[in-house]
């Protein structure tokens, strides 16, 4: 049968009609979907257990987007495996913006520390914000007898074997400021992970390991009690949170450490999704409540888009990548 051109231009319109109507239904039902966001709880897992700095900003920032959203903030902590646990979790999650994360330094520097990955660093999440960060202040116990680096470097030579160092968990800032320290001191120390910086820093009040980079929100009391010693501020220079401190650098000791977060998502979720999260974000780190937590606390806000936080990201994953090789430190999983 022979169609004439303006028939056969009639019956293409058609076709392209059929084939646009699924569609356009799609695309129309994820716009009111996400014109609804979120329309229930959202879940936030922290990769450590409660207690510790990445915990408490969570919690504090979560408060805000309640209010903000409308939506109830679940916070879960998944800690384990060096933050690995908790992150697949979120990696492996529907990218419908529901599940989120907040990580630190040790999601940076897993992408070079551990051998077998379940996740895409860089491909199965994708930066939402950045929301604080803590200097870390390097402390001991007081039956130690540690007042300064020479105390400590007197008492790893005459018995190494006794000194030992705690940490956040395997592949933390922690660890491998502890790490990169005894290299610059051409010491060997006995490394004791723990799943989180609360249990490190109860075995550290109780005498139990020697020493811990800790952040210096949770430490302050601690030292400012007595109950704990500062050995020196991981700062380029003093603190101004703790001015009466030296530094490690002024010792003759070059680490510069501290404990960033932010917040991640599935890979996939949607773009509108991404944008009005970190929105919220940025406006919950200008909220009042939390302005004075993280001025109590000795937190610095960083808050910024997400392309800032993908860059920022990346120069942490190079950071760590050099800490790692040089220290000649590596995790199965």
């Amino acid at each position: 049968m022979t169609i004439s051109r303006r028939q056969w231009l009639h019956q293409a319109a058609q076709w392209n009609l059929a084939l646009a109507a699924p569609a356009y239904a799609l695309t129309s039902s994820l716009a009111q979907a996400l014109q609804a966001w979120p329309s229930k709880s959202v879940k936030l897992v922290v990769p450590f257990t409660p207690g510790g700095t990445t915990d408490f900003v969570t919690r504090l920032v979560a408060i805000e987007l309640a209010k903000a959203l409308g939506q109830s903030m679940v916070v879960e902590n998944k800690a384990g495996g060096g933050t690995v646990i908790g992150v697949d979790v979120v990696a492996k999650s529907a990218a419908d913006g529901y599940s989120f994360v907040t990580v630190a330094n040790s999601f940076a520097a897993n992408q070079t520390l551990v051998k077998k990955l379940p996740y895409d660093t860089l491909k199965d999440l994708r930066p939402v914000a950045l929301m604080g960060m803590s200097e870390h202040v390097l402390a001991t116990h007081p039956s130690s007898g540690i007042k300064k680096l020479a105390d400590l470097k007197a008492m790893t030579a005459s018995a190494a074997d006794k000194v030992s160092y705690a940490s956040f968990g395997n592949g933390t800032s922690a660890h491998l400021s502890g790490a990169a320290m005894a290299q610059q001191m051409g010491m060997n120390w006995v490394h004791v992970p723990y799943k989180g910086q609360a249990p490190a820093l109860a075995d550290l009040l109780g005498g139990q390991v020697t020493m811990m980079f800790g952040n210096w929100p949770e430490f302050r009391s601690h030292i400012q009690s007595g109950k704990l010693i500062a050995i020196g501020m991981a700062t380029v220079k003093r603190s101004v949170y703790a001015p009466d401190i030296p530094t490690l650098a002024e010792q003759g000791v070059n680490i510069e450490s501290n404990s960033w977060n932010g917040l991640l998502a599935p890979a996939n979720t949607p773009d509108a999704v991404i944008e009005r999260m970190n929105a919220e974000v940025n406006k919950a780190l200008l909220a009042p409540a939390v302005l004075e937590a993280f001025q109590k606390g000795g937190i610095a806000s960083l808050s910024g888009t997400p392309e800032k936080f993908a860059q920022f990201l990346k120069s942490e994953i190079e950071k760590y990548a050099q800490v790692v090789r040089k220290a000649n430190i590596t995790l199965e999983s």
